[in-house]
Formats: C-alpha cells, structure tokens, sequence
C-alpha cells in the first residue's frame, strides 16, 4: 500500500480513537453514569469531539488527500482505496466548515439536555427543558449557516444523515408513503380490533431479559463483540467492529418493549459487526446511512420478529418462560397480540401500519421549527394538534407527548426522524431480495435458522460498510432505486391476511 495511503489510515485510527472514546464515555452516560457526574462528562465529551474534529480537520489530511486523488484516479469505482477516498473527502469538506469550537460547544450541551431530559420527561416538565431546546435550536440552525447553498436549513441535517436526500426528496416520498398508509389504516379501523390484552400481564423483567438475549444470539448477534444495557431510550453504539453495544428498557406489563426493542437494536449492530475487518478505524466502518441502518433494525424486528414464521419456532419456548401468562394463549392469537394495529401515542411502540405517521409528524415539526414558523414553545401544542389530526389521540401529558423521544434532546433538531421511514420501505425491498436470491428463508425461519438471511445481508449490505451510497447499495442488492411498492405490498399482503381485508 502507498506511503501516502497509510499516513491518511494511521491519521483516520486516531481520529476514529479519539471519537470513540468520547462514544464510551456517552454510553457509560446513557447506561451506569452516576448522576452527579453530568457536568464533567459534558466537559470530558467536549473536549475530545474538538480534538478529533481538529485531528481530522488538520491541512495534513487535506494535502494527503489531494495526492492521492491523483494518485488512485484510475482506481476502479468499488475498490477500498476508491470507496474510502469519495467518503473521507466528502466528510473532510464538511468538517472543515465548521470550527472546533462550535463542535465543542454542541457536545457539551448536549450532553447537558440530554441528562436534563431523564429527570424532565419523568417529572413531566417541558418548561424545565425548553430554554435547552431553544439552545439546540439555535445550535442547530447554526450547523445549517455552515452549509448555505441548501434550499431549507434541515437540508444539511438530512444530508449528512442520508446522503444525497433533502426535505423535498424526503416529503415527496412521505407524501407517497401517506397517500397509500391512510387509506389501509381506515380500513383496518372498519374491522375488529386484535386482543393484546396478553401481552400486558406481569413479565418479570429478568426473565424478559433473558429471553430476548437468547433470540438476537440464535438470529446472529456476536456476544463475544458485544453486550446488552438498560437505558432510558434504547440504542445501539460502535467502538470497533469488534465492540458493538446494544441497549433495551423493560416494561414488565408490556411485552413488545423489551423484545422487540432488543431485537431492533440487535439488527443495528449485526450490520456494524459485518462491516468488512479492513475498513477498522477508518469512516468506511459504518453504516451506508441512517436509512440503510434502520432497514436492517426494522428488518429484524418488523420483516423476520413480527412474522408468523418467527413465532412458529420461538412462541413454545416464549411460553415455556412465561407458562402463567401464556399458556392458555394459542400461537394465533399471540401473533395478532403482537401485529395489533391500533393509533397510539408511543412511537416505538406503534404497529408497522401507523408507525411511519409518527415520523412524518416528528420530520414536519422540526422542519418548521428550522424554518422559524414554529417556536419552541409552541412544540407542545403543535404536537398534540398533529397527533389528535393524524392519530386521532391526544396524548394526556407531554411525557408522553413531545417528551418521549430523546432525538431533540439528544442530538441536532433535523435529520434524526426521516431515516426510520426510510428504513421502513427499504427494509422491504432488502427482504424481497433475499427472498428471490434465496426461496428458502422463510422456511428456515420457521425453523429458526438465519444463517442464509444473514448471509446474503452480510454480502449485500453489511461487509460494504460505507463504501457505496443508499441509491448504489440498493441497485446493487436488489436490482433498482428505492421504491414504496415492496414495502406496501408487504404490508397489504401481511395485513389484508390479519385484517380480512
């Protein structure tokens, strides 16, 4: 390997060391932190975010990258030295836009909202939080001045989380997404509701535990790279390739929480855990966008965990867990239990159907409030008139309101909410794809096997780490651009068997 090539991955490694342990240190924050520590963690967090952005920002990385350029121009498209040129250079000039202090000054107040947020939302204080969030808001358009050739100031945000996207691109897809969501909701309203009642008996929280991490070991996830926390809001966090953390919360009177929150989070980190060893270190270790990442957390969870197939391997050994609560529960009641579609307040614990009208409600609002047509302290109002228009609910309180997602107060407002929705209709069109590689899979996952799933997402998404783009990964893995009607027809077919329709 060139001299030259080298010195840019051995300057890349400690950029990527000094950025992960500032990662550490937000995990620890998220799962055992004692709260008397917020204030220096902020300090501590701050501190090496702006020694890596000054790290990777140096005119060393610069003048690396201009010799190289010239150095690999005849390069084929999908070589390593080619995929990690396109990304660092794309990374480089938008880094070098913004100054070190600014990136210092963003993590450490973030890292204050969010240790705000655990007391605020359990307390059901939007008062104590919002002069915070006009901070982020603030901080957030500032990120947005950095980059003023965008048309809206979330532009950048949806930029740098789903490349190539922008609040048009993004609308026109929901638009199209709502005017095909709506419609199948009214329908399944027309019919009788699911009983779920089943899945809100006690589940002790041990046990719960248990068996979650059971079933993401036996779909693939590496517990020799990995381990599972409890956290306020469930994620998933990479050190290496060879650390990739996952989180849950419990809810002992309700079932789906722990379960399927596991599996999701566990389905992120398979993709980090595949990520080709060779690109360690490098900003190829990562997923191809936030839309890619949660196709396969949405995949795993919604595609193989919400399927019938799934459950006629796992419900017998659910049951011997929970014999009191279940054992009088046939498996197709459980599997209409779990499917259930019904409006509710929670996002992350909505059915496949109503589940993207709480993004698009999230992806709106932080669009106006970039846009200055909606203040902070409006949030709370305007959410609960969006919920009471979309879903027909009106949450009780704003802890369960504009409260319950830690994204604004834990992060930028702007590019945070689109990726789910993205991830839902590509997690579709993922799945279709290995199916018609491979006829089998559903079988096989009667029978509890992954290994030919896995494999082919392993080959066609995970081990190309970042290398591609989101419109070059799908091409490649299924054949064509994104498009709704796999997704829809998953839905129709799934749905219109529950539902009679």
């Amino acid at each position: 390997m060139p001299d030259k090539m080298l010195e840019l991955k051995k300057r890349l490694a400690e950029v990527d060391d000094l950025a992960s342990a500032s990662y550490l240190l937000g995990w620890d924050q998220q799962t055992h932190m004692p709260p008397g520590g917020a204030e220096a963690r902020g300090r501590q967090m701050a501190t090496l975010q702006r020694l890596a952005h000054e790290k990777f920002t140096d005119d060393a990385v610069g003048h690396l990258l201009d010799d190289l350029r010239a150095e690999y121009v005849d390069s084929p498209y999908a070589s390593d030295e080619a995929g990690l040129l396109r990304v660092v250079e794309r990374e480089y000039a938008r880094a070098t836009r913004i100054p070190s202090d600014f990136v210092a000054e963003v993590s450490s107040h973030i890292s204050a909202t969010f240790s705000a947020w655990t007391t605020a939302r359990a307390a059901n204080d939007f008062a104590a939080l919002r002069p915070g969030l006009e901070k982020t808001l603030e901080l957030s358009r500032g990120y947005a001045d950095y980059f003023p050739g965008y048309a809206e100031p979330i532009d950048p945000h949806i930029d740098n989380a789903d490349f190539g996207m922008n609040a048009v691109s993004i609308g026109d897809i929901f638009a199209q997404l709502r005017a095909q969501l709506v419609p199948l909701v009214q329908a399944i309203a027309e019919r009788p509701l699911a009983d779920d009642s089943v899945l809100r008996r006690r589940y002790p929280e041990a046990e719960q535990i248990a068996f979650g991490e059971a079933v993401v070991r036996q779909l693939g996830y590496d517990f020799s790279r990995g381990r599972q926390d409890k956290t306020f809001h469930p994620f998933a966090t990479k050190f290496s390739i060879n650390d990739v953390r996952i989180t849950t919360r419990v809810n002992e009177n309700f079932l789906n929480e722990a379960l399927f929150g596991t599996m999701h989070e566990a389905g992120h980190a398979m993709y980090e855990q595949g990520v080709a060893a060779a690109y360690e270190a490098t900003p190829l270790a990562s997923g191809t966008s936030a839309g890619v990442h949660e196709s396969q957390s949405r995949l795993w969870e919604n595609l193989v965990g919400r399927s019938r197939n799934f459950w006629e391997h796992f419900y017998a050994p659910l049951q011997s867990v929970f014999p009191a609560q279940l054992n009088d529960v046939s498996l197709d009641n459980f599997y209409a239990a779990i499917n259930k579609v019904q409006p509710s307040l929670i996002r992350v614990e909505a059915d496949e159907v109503t589940y993207n009208l709480h993004v698009m409600l999230r992806f709106d609002l932080e669009r106006a409030l970039l846009n200055g047509t909606l203040a902070v302290a409006d949030l709370p109002d305007a959410w609960n008139a969006r919920m009471q228009a979309d879903l027909g609910l009106t949450p009780p309180d704003d802890r369960d309101g504009v409260l319950q997602d830690v994204h604004w107060f834990g992060g930028f407002i702007g590019g945070a909410f689109q990726g789910y929705t993205l991830g839902n209709v590509m997690s579709a069109q993922f799945f279709a794809a290995a199916q018609s590689a491979h006829p089998p899979i559903p079988d096989q996952i009667r029978v509890g096997s992954f290994d030919t799933l896995r494999g082919w997402l392993t080959e066609n998404i995970y081990r190309h780490g970042k290398k591609f783009s989101t419109d070059e990964l799908l091409r490649q893995a299924t054949g064509g651009p994104l498009s709704i009607a796999p997704y829809m027809a998953y839905l129709r077919e799934k749905y219109g068997e529950l539902y009679g329709l």
